[in-house]
């Protein structure tokens, strides 16, 4: 009869194992709720050995942060191929995919958690931003935005972020509606835009080309005119 022998960590496997339980944990409750003791439980080793790898609950949140937020700004990412309003659905619905499966943890990284006021966090928190600014002007095969569509993207994503952490409070629209009304809303802002900025109109128009009726697009365009009549 051979008996099991457990294998030892490498300190940078160790490191990632507990970053992961701790962001398991905070996607189920409040990163403040959750305790050194909780996490080195899960992971299955004592409270002394979690300090050995973390000098604290700040550190360990900090890193755990530093993952969710390069998972979360990697949903951004779209291939930039097809009608941009299908793409920003895609995003969308990977965005809301977070959410849903790590809300208290994106709270915490929207709103600072335990780490507020953190340089880290704020750094974090900025980076998610910029990569998402910076995928939705690829999108839109911009290198240099004017003005008003840099006013317009960054409102947007302040808007996604408002509405999310909103819809987590009690879930009281279908998330899939909101999935689509945030596309809507990123076109009606642009549309505003382009109405007192002849240069965002031009790059409006070119980035409707193509777009099908039936799209996200082409659904809000339907819904503004049974509205008016």
């Amino acid at each position: 009869m051979t008996t099991g022998v457990r294998r030892r960590m490498g300190v940078e496997e160790r490191r990632q194992q507990l970053i992961g339980v701790a962001l398991e944990l905070f996607s189920r409750r409040s990163p403040d709720d959750v305790s050194i003791d909780e996490i080195a439980s899960a992971a299955g080793i004592s409270r002394p050995l979690v300090y050995h790898y973390f000098p604290g609950k700040l550190s360990l949140y900090e890193a755990a942060l530093k993952r969710a937020a390069e998972d979360l700004a990697g949903r951004f990412v779209e291939p930039r191929e097809g009608p941009l309003g299908a793409r920003l659905l895609r995003v969308m619905r990977r965005f809301f995919d977070f959410v849903d499966e790590h809300g208290p943890g994106f709270s915490a990284l929207m709103r600072g958690g335990p780490a507020v006021g953190s340089t880290t966090a704020n750094a974090l928190i900025d980076s998610v931003r910029q990569a998402a600014y910076e995928q939705i002007l690829a999108h839109l095969q911009v290198a240099e935005p004017p003005a008003r569509l840099e006013l317009v993207v960054r409102s947007w994503i302040s808007l996604a972020e408002s509405t999310a952490l909103i819809w987590l409070d009690g879930r009281r629209i279908p998330r899939a509606e909101l999935e689509v009304q945030l596309v809507h809303d990123f076109a009606a802002l642009a549309a505003v835009g382009a109405c007192h900025d002849a240069e965002l109109a031009a790059l409006l128009s070119e980035a409707l080309k193509g777009e099908p009726g039936q799209g996200p697009f082409g659904d809000l365009a339907t819904r503004l005119v049974v509205l008016a009549s």
